[in-house]
């Protein structure tokens, strides 16, 4: 580590989770780099004893990261029906018309912004990945090609662009200097503008072991305490906050200019909560380790004794986690055959560090395994009812989190 909270700047000493050695978690590989030295960094998570941001040290910069990126929003259909909700409850809690601009930061392929554009309201993304912009270009979204931070900020505003809702959706943990970031937030803020920002929350991370959650790409680890402090700092209240049942359970926070108003009995409510649940403890963070090694012994053995007894394993998606989860507990083709995956972008493919192929959904019905082991496990319900199917053949599913899990 760098030694500091990117936060506060206070040493860092206290271990959260030590993940060893691990590959930048969406860098699939083609078959022609398969040969090659593929770098590895160290995936160790620390807590700020003061501020108890939960955080990560910045081994390769966003733009090597992101500049040129594989996940697309688009190809989760539970997820788009998530952001189309959200685009209705905005609508409806802000009174936006096309009088309103909506401004996305990291708003990937026009995913959700496509919404409110159907309701007549202006849009703007803004968008690193190039690749992933110009998709959101050929929808009509609108979409700036930079990475978001005070200058960019500054930029918009000479050109008009503040917005009356700032939102961003799983990025606020992307983000290595994150006063930066929310520095950008505050200027880019009309008077009267609201922002809304959704992260998966810690809480949920520890409560539910999803340690696969820790990579590279996600800097932070978000709490409601954590986030309070970052935006107070940087003259933003956070007033309101959801708790959201997505990617395992996520927060989405209220913000706007400080000093508006009173926060509503949901921040207080999950103030308090954070702290039952030992969020300003170090000692709830010091115990997670052994959750963590017993989740990666119980997901080996499982995959041991399938392989030993003669049965075939493979995988459903391509996530970051996934990717997180395999190489941590040191899986590769010889137990997992293949995974599969919707997204063009991926198919043909390879998982990094594991290099275990990533082909085409039907494949799983063309080799009918015994077992699926789903990898994005926080759209389980999703996957499972598109695959119902498989069960025709004696075919059964596995999620790997919180703990190994068998479903017939």
């Amino acid at each position: 580590m760098n030694g500091t909270c990117r936060f506060c700047h206070t040493p860092l000493k206290q271990t959260f989770c030590d993940l060893g050695m691990s590959p930048l978690s969406n860098s699939f590989l083609s078959a022609d780099m398969l040969g090659s030295m593929e770098p590895f960094y160290p995936l160790h998570a620390f807590v700020c004893e003061s501020c108890f941001l939960v955080q990560l040290d910045e081994f390769e910069s966003p733009e090597e990261i992101f500049s040129d990126y594989l996940y697309f929003s688009s190809y989760s259909d539970s997820w788009l029906d998530h952001c189309r909700r959200y685009t209705e409850l905005m609508i409806d809690r802000l009174g936006l018309d096309t009088s309103s601009q909506v401004v996305e930061i990291a708003s990937n392929d026009g995913y959700l912004l496509q919404y409110f554009a159907d309701s007549g309201i202006p849009v703007l993304g803004v968008e690193p990945a190039a690749n992933v912009a110009a998709v959101a270009t050929q929808k009509g979204i609108p979409t700036i090609v930079r990475f978001f931070g005070a200058e960019t900020a500054t930029d918009m505003c000479a050109a008009g662009q503040r917005a009356d809702l700032l939102l961003g959706n799983n990025v606020l943990a992307h983000v290595p200097d994150i006063n930066d970031f929310v520095a950008g937030m505050k200027t880019l803020l009309r008077p009267d503008g609201v922002i809304t920002m959704e992260f998966p929350h810690l809480a949920k991370l520890i409560e539910f072991n999803q340690f696969d959650t820790i990579y590279h790409e996600h800097f932070s680890y978000l709490s409601l305490l954590s986030v309070e402090r970052i935006f107070a700092a940087n003259g933003l209240q956070v007033f309101d906050v959801d708790e959201l049942p997505t990617h395992g359970g996520s927060l989405r926070i209220y913000a706007r200019h400080e000093g508006e108003s009173a926060v509503t009995e949901n921040i207080v409510a999950l103030r308090e909560a954070e702290k039952s649940a030992g969020l300003d403890q170090l000692s709830t963070y010091a115990a997670f380790r052994d959750r963590v090694e017993a989740t990666k012994r119980g997901l080996l053995t499982f995959l041991i004794d399938a392989k030993s007894a003669g049965k075939r394993v493979v995988a459903y998606g391509a996530p970051a986690k996934g990717n997180t989860l395999l190489n941590y507990c040191g899986v590769r083709q010889d137990l997992i055959e293949f995974t599969v995956d919707r997204s063009p972008a991926k198919q043909g493919r390879y998982l990094p560090g594991t290099h275990i192929p990533i082909l085409t959904p039907e494949k799983i019905s063309e080799t009918q395994p015994d077992y699926v082991l789903i990898l994005p496990w926080n759209i389980k319900d999703e996957i499972i009812g598109k695959l119902a199917h498989i069960r025709e053949w004696g075919c059964k599913f596995v999620v790997p989190i919180p703990a190994i899990e068998v479903l017939p």
